[in-house]
This record gives C-alpha cells, structure tokens and sequence, in this order.
C-alpha cells in the first residue's frame, strides 16, 4: 500500500476535493493529513471526503506551530496538552489509526521536560491505549530534538506510543545522526513513515531518488523492523515546471518504487 502524505504538492489554489481527487486518480491507496494548521477550515469533514475518493487514511500530523509550549507549566502548556487530548479523541470519532506529533518547533530552543510535562504525556497514552489510538512522534532536523523523542520513547514502552521515521530529516546534516539513531533504537516500535529526499545540506522535500539517500539500504531496514503500515510520501511544492498530474504521477512511481523495495 502506498499513500500520499499531507494534503497538497505546490499546488494549494486547489480545492481539498479536487487535491483528493487526484491523488486517488495517479493511483496512491491513501493519505496522512494534516489536521487544523494546514488542512481545511472544517477538518472534521476531511475524512468522509477522503474516503469518499476511495482513499485510505493512515494518520493525521497534529499541528506544529506551538508544539514546544507542551513542556512548560504555562496557560500555553495547558492548551497545546487540551488540543492532543481533543485529537486522541477525533482519531478516536474519525476512526483513524495514529496521529503524529513533533516534540518541539522550529528553532533551537527546547524547554525542559518536568514532572507536568511528563503527567500530561502519560495521561495522553493512557487515553490513547484506552481508546485504541496511536501516537506516534517525529524524529525532526534537530538533535535537541530527537534527544528528547528518544527520552520519551524510553520512557513510555507503549503499544499505543511509538515512532515516525522522517528519512529527510533524518539524512540533514543539521539532524548530527539522530535521526538515524533514533530509527536504529526504536525502529520496532515504528507506526508512520515521512520520505522525501534531500541532499543532506536541508530539508528540502524531494522525490525519492532525488537526493542522496541510500533507498534501498533505508527500505531494508524499514522492513527488517517488521513494519507492516504503508509505504508513505511526505511531498512539499518544489517542482514548478511539472502540472498537479504529472507530479503526482512521478511520485506515485517513485512510493511504488519504494514499496517493492521494502519486500526485496
């Protein structure tokens, strides 16, 4: 199964129908999206009109604007722990499998992890074992970062609390291997993929194959974890000369691409 992840390529003058619509027509399974930052203004439509296109939906992105506020015993802190509480409860309504989630937001700065911080990520899996949700968090380009998944994630051994692999994210050089690391130690516990290539210097949302990274090394690894979600893309818009179809066309080969790598 291979999907499209988020809800645009380049191309957000589209309606969500039409993006949908053409997604399904090049031939991808289904979709992760994004939920309330960049996706419709009714997100709770989203996934009736998803499946009404004969799509699948793998998992939702939470938001990621304000996600550092969660460590801080701040008004802000309370309302960004409200908000993932409210979306283990949509996934839940929706019924959608997983949500994603970054640790922190863009820029360097990382507030503490403390004993509130640590209560609200605990009550959050208990109601996500309860009602049969995942929450899977994202490795970023950031060591500070990733240090902080990889704290988390051995903190809480979960069934209902695992991880996303980025690969771009993962092949920055800003990233200093954590990524990687994180995927080496925690891979078992993998519940949503984000690929796109880069060339190592950025995150630059390329096609597979685009970039630099070693595809069918990653693919291997992926499946070596007994990984069994979709093969799923995370595209951004940076192909101009090419029209909505034709990208989508060559990104549903490359995820095809990808797919049958992971089975050898």
């Amino acid at each position: 199964m291979v999907c499209y992840g988020g809800d645009w390529y380049g191309c957000k003058e589209v309606s969500f129908e039409k993006r949908y619509r053409l997604i399904k027509q090049a031939g991808f399974d289904g979709v992760y999206a994004w939920w309330n930052e960049e996706g419709m203004d009714d997100y709770l439509a989203q996934p009736a009109m998803i499946r009404a296109m004969g799509l699948y939906i793998d998992s939702i992105h939470a938001e990621t604007g304000n996600s550092s506020d969660f460590w801080e015993d701040t008004q802000a802190g309370a309302a960004m722990y409200g908000y993932y509480l409210e979306l283990i409860g949509e996934c839940a309504q929706c019924d959608i499998p997983t949500f994603v989630m970054h640790v922190g937001c863009g820029g360097g700065y990382l507030p503490p992890m403390s004993d509130v911080s640590v209560a609200r990520l605990r009550r959050m899996i208990d109601m996500a074992q309860r009602l049969g949700v995942n929450i899977a968090v994202e490795n970023q380009c950031d060591p500070v970062k990733n240090k902080r998944v990889m704290e988390v994630l051995a903190m809480f051994d979960s069934p209902q609390f695992g991880m996303c692999y980025d690969s771009g994210h993962g092949n920055t050089v800003h990233s200093n291997g954590t990524g990687k690391e994180m995927l080496r130690r925690f891979g078992h516990r993998l519940m949503a993929l984000h690929l796109h290539d880069n060339d190592g210097s950025r995150d630059q949302h390329l096609l597979p194959f685009d970039g630099n990274i070693d595809w069918p090394a990653l693919m291997r690894q992926i499946e070596a974890f007994g990984y069994k979600g979709p093969t799923t893309l995370e595209m951004g818009g940076v192909y101009p000369e090419l029209t909505a179809e034709e990208f989508l066309r060559r990104a549903y080969e490359r995820a095809v691409k990808l797919d049958e790598m992971r089975k050898g």
